[in-house]
């Protein structure tokens, strides 16, 4: 089985150590792929990034069809493209926020999410009524430390384990959301140092795809995520155009 997790943003180290987790908690015999567009944002911390960043995810998830992908993991805490990737792919597509807060509702009734920039939680709290699950979660906490800043600040690692035990200690949670792909590596480390599970969405993405596909099961095409209609494309989007079938013969 070909797992494809794709980093929306253009960042080849995020992408590396977004694989290594992805890579752990894969299961034997599926093979996991990391991968990045060659176009958009160098990080997504904005819905002006989140748009920009589409484009170049779908071409990716288009490369991981073609490819032989059983499915596909959204990497992104904003789960951004995943309705239209869901349009185009064959098989299932998770995004990790969906992933991570559906995983937390199964090891307890209350979670916290921990992110990046506070100018996020918005989205996080839209995505949490989405999923069906802003009953179950109690607090989206920011450290303000910027997606890039995650490899480079040395006190990002102090900061972001201190905000999760204050989180558990001030909301009685019964476990966190890592609100942020950047932070994939972090989750066995905090769960050891706050006494409570730690979710790492990427892994939990990966997880859910590899079970929805030994399942047999994919996304349903009978509605709304049926491939998209037939339509040209202009300008720098000229690529993105869907060819007709019937006059392609």
């Amino acid at each position: 089985m070909l797992i494809q997790v794709v980093n929306p943003n253009t960042t080849a180290s995020m992408t590396d150590l977004i694989g290594r987790s992805a890579r752990a908690a894969a299961g034997p015999g599926t093979v996991v792929v990391a991968v990045h567009p060659e176009m958009g944002p160098a990080s997504i911390e904005s819905h002006y990034d989140e748009a920009l960043a589409v484009p170049g995810l779908l071409a990716q998830v288009a490369v991981g069809e073609e490819a032989g992908a059983a499915g596909h993991v959204i990497a992104c805490f904003g789960d951004p493209g995943l309705d239209a990737a869901r349009e185009v792919a064959a098989g299932p597509v998770v995004g990790i926020a969906e992933a991570g807060m559906r995983t937390a509702t199964y090891l307890g009734r209350t979670f916290g999410v921990v992110t990046t920039l506070q100018r996020t939680t918005g989205r996080a709290w839209e995505l949490a009524g989405r999923y069906g699950v802003r009953e179950q979660c109690r607090t989206i906490r920011a450290v303000e430390i910027a997606v890039l800043a995650l490899e480079t600040d040395p006190a990002a690692r102090a900061r972001i384990a201190a905000e999760c035990a204050d989180v558990v200690a001030t909301e009685g949670v019964d476990a966190i959301v890592l609100g942020c792909a950047g932070m994939a590596d972090l989750a066995a480390e905090l769960t050891r140092r706050v006494g409570v599970p730690v979710i790492d969405g990427v892994a939990a993405a990966v997880a859910t795809v590899e079970g929805l596909v030994r399942l047999g099961l994919r996304t349903g095409k009978r509605g709304e995520y049926a491939a998209p209609l037939p339509k040209r494309y202009t300008g720098a989007l000229a690529e993105f155009g869907v060819p007709d079938p019937v006059a392609a013969r």
